[in-house]
């Protein structure tokens, strides 16, 4: 009788222990993978769902040389 209540502490309350604690431990895990990814997300509500500003736009346009300082200037007065 003695050697059945040793195995079960050994073994099942131990057990029951160390899975507890695993689970635990994947909780906690799971709330600081899902807070890391909910603060790298883009902030969707500042730009209109990921949408490109008109100035960001124009500056593109400029640097891939369609169109000159001047219309740049131009555009980006009328834009601000």
């Amino acid at each position: 009788m003695m050697g059945n209540q040793m195995t079960y502490g050994l073994y099942g309350g131990g057990m029951w222990m160390f899975f507890h604690f695993i689970f635990w431990i994947l909780v906690i895990i799971g709330v600081v993978l899902l807070i890391v990814w909910i603060v790298r997300q883009p902030h969707r509500y500042e730009r209109g769902h990921g949408e490109e500003s008109p100035l960001d736009v124009l500056r593109k346009r400029y640097a891939r040389g369609e169109i000159s300082k001047e219309e740049f200037e131009r555009i980006k007065k009328d834009i601000l």
